[in-house]
């Protein structure tokens, strides 16, 4: 089983508070998402395919948390 390391790393910044930190990894996070869906068009087997939505759905694990609301500041 493998351990959604992006969530983990993402988690300690948005916590952090740093919105510009937290926007970077957004962007980072949706930039690695377009190279993979283009992999995923090219890829020549079954398991390189699910390697690479394996890949995805953590990515798209960890954009569900930094979009969740929670509380902020003295909130």
């Amino acid at each position: 089983m493998r351990a959604p390391v992006p969530t983990i790393r993402i988690a300690s910044i948005f916590a952090s508070g740093d919105g510009g930190a937290v926007s970077t990894v957004i962007e980072n996070l949706l930039s690695r998402k377009q190279k993979l869906v283009e992999q995923l068009e090219k890829a020549p087997s079954v398991e390189d395919r699910d390697k690479i939505e394996h890949q995805l759905e953590q990515i798209n694990t960890a954009l569900d948390f930094l979009d969740r609301p929670g509380p902020r500041g003295g909130e």
